[in-house]
């Protein structure tokens, strides 16, 4: 049985954000439609602090395809100069789960984050929106800069990160984005009148002050994927129509609307729709120009297998990739 394992470079050449974000998009809407199984993610924490194993098993009917990804997360990659996330996703094709693909589980997740978010974004956020505000500087947020810019027509960007350094580097990468980037000192200073807001962080604490979001402000939630990190805080929560990308998810994982319910701020009624519905045109997105998004991306598998199936399949057909035997 032969194996075509694939690197971070192949992957990136061969899933340009122009198809991935459609393939989010049907992906998303295929979730809401039932026609995936996606247990919820799985972490082993690692004693002493070192980081956590996380497992995403899962099967997406609309690919023929099932697959998991093993992840390890470590809290200080970042100041040892490499990705938080690390790790595979092999993935097998439905009919007799047979394994045929090998790919780089960390390029994987950004770019399949960073489409999601420019699918979500696409849906709910004003069309005229012109001002981005990205929070956070890593990995993530240079995806989505890269993958945000075929949404929207941005005329004016704001970057921050808690290391300014960290946030010029960032802009400089990106000198041929299509608008001015800022580099900003302050949270507030970045977000003040931006149309779209991306929380990009580690942070386990909120970093984004509820009471500070402009009315027409859709907001995208990444950075924290557990129960017990949340990147803004109740007021953002209660003042938003909220979106999520999977319900059974959301109401496990979700730290900032989990710790909002707790508190009695929301009920778990707050979620207005799956975006995957919003898609499919079965529940409602934004009302008006007023109202406050909130897209809660914790990550699914689903995306995962979308992405890895578009690219084996790309593969196979330009002979990209190192076959081995399993």
């Amino acid at each position: 049985m032969k194996l075509r394992a694939l690197s971070a470079d192949s992957i990136r050449k061969l899933a340009p954000y122009h198809e991935l974000i459609p393939l989010m998009a049907s992906t998303l809407a295929a979730v809401s439609r039932a026609e995936a199984e996606l247990p919820l993610r799985w972490a082993l924490n690692v004693p002493g602090g070192r980081g956590a194993l996380v497992m995403m098993p899962g099967y997406l009917g609309s690919q023929a395809s099932a697959g998991v990804k093993l992840v390890s997360l470590n809290p200080q990659a970042g100041a040892q100069g490499r990705p938080s996330h690390l790790g595979l996703v092999v993935l097998y094709e439905a009919d007799g789960l047979v394994p045929v693909a090998l790919l780089c589980g960390s390029t994987v997740t950004a770019l399949r984050t960073a489409a999601t978010t420019a699918c979500a974004t696409n849906v709910l956020a004003k069309r005229e929106a012109r001002v981005l505000a990205i929070l956070g500087s890593g990995e993530q947020a240079d995806a989505h800069l890269s993958a945000l810019r075929l949404v929207r027509n941005f005329t004016q960007v704001r970057l921050w990160s808690r290391t300014r350094a960290h946030a010029e580097t960032l802009a400089a990468k990106h000198a041929e984005f299509p608008a001015p980037l800022q580099v900003h000192d302050t949270v507030d200073s970045a977000i003040a009148g931006a149309d779209v807001i991306c929380t990009l962080t580690s942070s386990p604490t909120p970093i984004l002050p509820g009471l500070l979001i402009s009315p027409g402000t859709h907001v995208n939630l990444v950075g924290s994927s557990g129960r017990t990190a949340a990147e803004t805080d109740d007021e953002l929560v209660e003042r938003s129509r909220f979106y999520v990308d999977f319900r059974t998810s959301a109401m496990s994982q979700a730290g900032e609307l989990l710790d909002a319910i707790a508190r009695g701020r929301v009920s778990a009624d707050h979620i207005v729709a799956e975006v995957g519905e919003v898609i499919e045109g079965l529940k409602p997105g934004r009302n008006d120009d007023h109202d406050i998004t909130v897209f809660k991306s914790l990550g699914i598998a689903a995306e995962d297998i979308a992405l890895a199936a578009h690219v084996y399949r790309k593969a196979e057909q330009n002979g990209i990739g190192q076959l081995f035997e399993l």
